[in-house]
């Protein structure tokens, strides 16, 4: 297993935004998982997982603890054909979403075209129950295999992942995501991969691909967008330091270079205080805040 000391979190994550972790683990298997997490027992600090940064905002001071990177090293996809002619695949978590959407398209196989932008790993795209363009992990996943903090495997059913809006029992419990598991149905390569080219080409367009954010910063709210609230409140453009509301697209907020995590706080709450007294509606970050020394 590697592990690095005061490892700068901003080469990882995609807002490339936060100050150092105390350490660093890289795990290459579950065995290495558990005593990443034994690692931090030792240390009497708490530990944070990490996929691919891809949703994240850590403190300018870092963390104070340990971060565990399920990525390189548990990346492996297996396939296994059904009688009832689907396929099951089953991905390590460590795998990101655009490569498993890939291979899956090279299987022929259809049902998750929808992921092959999401910028993530398989064990954040679970956790969160990823989606974009009206698909969400829900609608092909079989079960999870986790893992608890003290180190018990557990296989979870669908239901019992209680998958909802970018929500999980794993999000709830503080489950380590391993692997997932399937169930795909057959289609044509050419309409899979046009399918994806199509997504992808949308999402180019429509995102500030060009510049470090962390996705979607709030949460959809019941009834509305909140990219078009935040622009109907005249925020496109607002800007704390280097943080910005993208003027491409408001739901985004981006680093213009040296933005601070400091800045994207400010920015996110004058967002909120803002739209609130606007439209009576209140926005939930949906990226994720990590501070120095606690989780969540």
């Amino acid at each position: 297993m590697i592990i690095r000391e005061q490892e700068p979190l901003s080469a990882h994550t995609t807002f490339r935004i936060g100050g150092p972790a105390a350490y660093y683990l890289i795990p290459e298997d579950r065995d290495e998982v558990r005593d990443a997490i034994a690692f931090a027992e030792e240390k009497k600090l708490p530990f944070y997982v990490l996929g691919r940064g891809s949703n994240m905002l850590f403190d300018d001071e870092g963390f104070r603890g340990v971060i565990i990177e399920i990525g390189r090293g548990m990346e492996q996809v297996s396939m296994e054909d059904i009688p009832d002619g689907t396929v099951r695949v089953t991905a390590q978590a460590g795998i990101a979403m655009s490569s498993f959407a890939m291979q899956l398209a090279e299987a022929e196989l259809t049902g998750f075209e929808f992921a092959g932008g999401i910028p993530g790993t398989l064990g954040g795209g679970i956790t969160m129950n990823a989606g974009a363009y009206g698909g969400e992990i829900r609608d092909c996943i079989r079960d999870a295999t986790v893992m608890t903090e003290s180190g018990e495997i557990l296989v979870l059913a669908k239901e019992q992942l209680e998958l909802g809006y970018r929500a999980s029992v794993i999000q709830k419990k503080k489950y380590i995501v391993l692997e997932g598991s399937f169930v795909f149905v057959r289609g044509k390569k050419e309409e899979i991969m046009a399918k994806m080219k199509d997504l992808n080409q949308r999402r180019r367009d429509k995102q500030p691909l060009e510049f470090p954010s962390a996705g979607s910063t709030f949460k959809r709210p019941e009834g509305y967008f909140a990219g078009k609230l935040i622009q109907d409140a005249g925020l496109r453009g607002y800007r704390v330091g280097d943080a910005q509301v993208s003027e491409k697209h408001s739901g985004f907020v981006i680093n213009r270079g040296n933005a601070t995590a400091a800045e994207v706080r400010q920015l996110i709450h004058d967002v909120q205080e803002r739209v609130q007294e606007k439209f009576q509606v209140r926005l939930e970050p949906e990226v994720r805040i990590v501070t120095i020394q606690n989780k969540g």
